[in-house]
């Protein structure tokens, strides 16, 4: 077993060996090891058990029958790009890496991984053989070790692909490398083409017999046609110049990778089940979401040719609903991203807008895939369903919020950062966006109010759709703040102003003798499942802890009936939506608790067919337990139980601050502030009725008091605060 590094901190050690006994997996005895625990014979095709490995780009999960070992091996930029609905486009697998074996016929399989560095153990019967492989972080090659127990082995290993009736697959051999290319050229719009590459060192073919306590290592190359001109070419000479000798180099950048990524920030808390669902989502995200162009689909894995929903980018939450807690953990290179296909999409946007509500802007469908396609376009559903629902050859549900959704992370990205250069990418997008509800919108009687737009799929026209509502007033106080910074279309400042101070009210009613938010004005009222009666509070920070007293209370009156702690649409977006109104703690936690226990061992959420969209719900929540900074005040611990201590390092707050503090004895104890930016900081005074001192690079500055306290930063200072 390979040893953990020693860049990973002695609390991640221990909680994470903890969780796995907590959480019934296979007892740990190395305590030098992170393992996560996959069942026993994982089936093929089935990711939501399998354990998960990737660099962002690559994808890689292992499954297993009766005397063979399956890895599933994906690229994030291939797919089948023709915009039509009814799988004529989506991702495709890449192909199959096949280890076969007669003495592996009896059923008996387990998958350690130690999610430190990703790499995964497999052991088949009585270890009669033991596969290890992991997924390099910094190039495109994947290394599959095997090793056989006490008696020899005959293995065959074989590269393939699924058959698909559009694909074109060929396949051979080149001087010991095999190899298999797979294109989708015919009848779309985009033609993609990856290629894989295998070499077994020191062996000349893909059959042998393994002698006992031997290992033999299998090099895979991956590359596609977006990366290179020639990618048959590309991997059949990276696979010819690897040799054994590199290995050890290969794998030090790989763990070199790892221990940066984990040094971004990190957190402890006492509930090794929160903790142990923390890293675990903040793992996935790594594996499957790097790649600027593509990022992960709505199921980040492609282990079949046929995903549901088309395996597309679904934007009324799907999509977005994996990145909302990498901003705030400080892993920006993995929420980037999620902004590629939105962008790419803006002039098919720009012509639903003009085609179907005549305005100007963009109005996006439920599902679009990556450089401009459109999987859900021409979608072939019953007569009822499509009525209504299909405009322009669209699929829209009847809503009109999905662009503005697609905005969600962007903001999040700019508030935690500031950073002008992606501040300006965004901005087009965002431009698309306020163009089309200056539009959309109407004024009547001295407010402005939403018509003909859903709240849920196929709602009907509903008017002043709450979520709507939400988004709205997100995406024009980001363009005044944007235009502030960016020091563009300042004229258009006033007209956006206006449209916040006259744009209706949240709807509320009452219902079971409380005041709770309604989903529209007019139209749907309440739905027992899913979270919409909350997402103007989160995602769209539309209500924090500085809103209308009133506005608060109804939002916790909504939580308690709404309960939607176990969702299985929107409870990525739940946990935080009650702790952004201050909703008790303690039964936060306790159902955290219990969601993090309802989980795949890889970490998918039981019961929920959605991917990874629950990947981040556990780190997003403790983020915000711990280091709340909507509306640009910084409050820590926040509702945060005194008998339980917790500390943090480096979590992203609005204004581009990382933050670092610690609580123990109920007291907290260190606060320290990296400002990025040199903007101004304002924080909720973590001990009241004291006054702070402030240190400002390690030397004693002023002394401020009061509830809240505000100072001026400069750029890369270092902040502590002492009381």
């Amino acid at each position: 077993m390979k040893k953990i590094n020693k860049y990973i901190p002695a609390f991640f050690l221990t909680v994470f060996i903890q969780a796995c006994l907590v959480c019934g997996f296979a007892q740990v005895t190395d305590y030098k090891n992170i393992w996560l625990h996959a069942p026993e014979n994982i089936p093929y095709e089935n990711s939501i058990d399998a354990p998960l490995m990737g660099n962002g780009d690559i994808t890689m999960s292992v499954g297993y029958v009766p005397g063979r070992l399956r890895y599933y091996i994906g690229k994030n930029d291939f797919w089948r790009l023709q915009s039509q609905f009814d799988k004529l486009s989506g991702p495709r697998v890449a192909g199959f890496l096949d280890i076969s074996a007669d003495e592996l016929s009896r059923p008996n399989f387990t998958a350690e991984q130690n999610i430190s560095d990703g790499i995964t153990t497999c052991k088949l019967y009585k270890n009669s053989l033991q596969v290890r492989s992991w997924v390099s972080a910094t190039d495109n090659l994947i290394c599959i070790e095997l090793e056989a127990g006490k008696n020899p082995i005959d293995i065959a290993i074989h590269l393939s692909a699924p058959y698909h009736h559009q694909a074109i697959l060929q396949t051979g051999s080149d001087k010991n490398i095999f190899w298999l290319t797979r294109a989708f050229s015919e009848k779309v719009e985009i033609p993609t083409r990856v290629a894989i590459g295998m070499k077994i060192l020191n062996r000349k073919t893909d059959r042998f017999v393994l002698e006992a306590n031997q290992k033999v290592i299998v090099i895979l190359a991956i590359n596609s046609q977006f990366k290179t001109k020639d990618p048959l070419q590309s991997v059949i000479q990276k696979c010819s110049s690897i040799s054994s000798i590199q290995l050890p180099g290969l794998l030090e950048k790989h763990e070199a990778w790892w221990k940066n990524y984990w040094a971004k920030s990190n957190l402890t808390v006492s509930d090794t089940v929160l903790q142990k669902a923390y890293y675990q989502g903040l793992y996935t995200m790594a594996a499957c979401s790097r790649d600027k162009k593509f990022p992960p689909g709505i199921f980040g894995w492609v282990t079949t040719d046929y995903p549901n929903w088309n395996g597309d980018y679904h934007l009324n939450y799907n999509f977005q609903a994996p990145f909302y807690g990498l901003y705030a953990a400080n892993r920006i290179e993995q929420g980037v991203p999620q902004d590629a296909p939105l962008i790419d999409f803006m002039p098919r946007g720009a012509w639903y807008a003009q085609q179907v509500t005549h305005t100007r802007g963009i109005l996006n469908p439920v599902g679009i895939g990556p450089l401009g396609n459109e999987p859900t376009r021409n979608a072939n559903v019953p007569k009822w369903l499509a009525n209504g629902n299909i405009e322009a050859g669209g699929l829209f549900w009847q809503q009109r919020s999905d662009a503005a959704y697609g905005l969600i992370n962007m903001t999040q990205c700019w508030r935690y950062t500031y950073d002008l250069e992606y501040g300006k990418k965004i901005y087009p997008y965002l431009k698309g966006v306020v163009d089309f509800w200056e539009d959309f919108l109407k004024l009547e009687n001295g407010r402005y109010i939403i018509e003909g737009d859903a709240i849920h799929e196929g709602s009907g026209k509903d008017m002043n759709p709450i979520l709507s509502l939400g988004l709205i007033r997100d995406a024009f106080e980001l363009a005044i703040d944007l235009s502030k910074e960016l020091k563009v279309d300042q004229p258009r400042v006033g007209k956006w102003n206006e449209i916040l101070s006259k744009l209706s009210k949240y709807p509320v009613y009452e219902r079971n003798g409380k005041k709770i938010f309604r989903l529209s004005e007019k139209g749907f009222d309440w739905v027992a499942g899913n979270g919409l009666a909350i997402q103007h509070i989160y995602p769209s920070n539309g209500i924090n802890l500085d809103s209308d007293p009133e506005l608060i209370e109804i939002a916790k009156n909504t939580i308690t009936q709404k309960n939607s702690w176990a969702d299985g649409n929107t409870t990525n977006s739940f946990y935080a939506a009650a702790i952004r109104v201050g909703y008790d703690s303690s039964i936060v936690l306790k159902e955290l608790h219990a969601y993090a226990l309802r989980t795949h061992p890889n970490g998918f959420q039981v019961q929920n067919p959605h991917g990874i969209e629950n990947a981040c719900t556990v780190a997003n929540a403790l983020d915000e337990l711990l280091c709340m900074s909507v509306g640009n005040t910084i409050r820590l611990f926040q509702g945060w139980p005194r008998t339980e201590e917790a500390s943090f390092t480096n979590i992203r707050a609005w204004g581009a601050f990382l933050v670092s503090s610690a609580m123990k004895k109920g007291m907290v104890v260190s606060v320290k502030i990296n400002s990025e930016k040199g903007r101004d900081c304002t924080i909720q005074n973590p001990w009241p009725n004291q006054a702070i001192t402030v240190y400002r690079n390690n030397k004693k500055a002023e002394t401020l008091s009061g509830s809240r306290i505000r100072f001026k930063t400069s750029v890369g200072e270092q902040i502590e605060l002492k009381p």
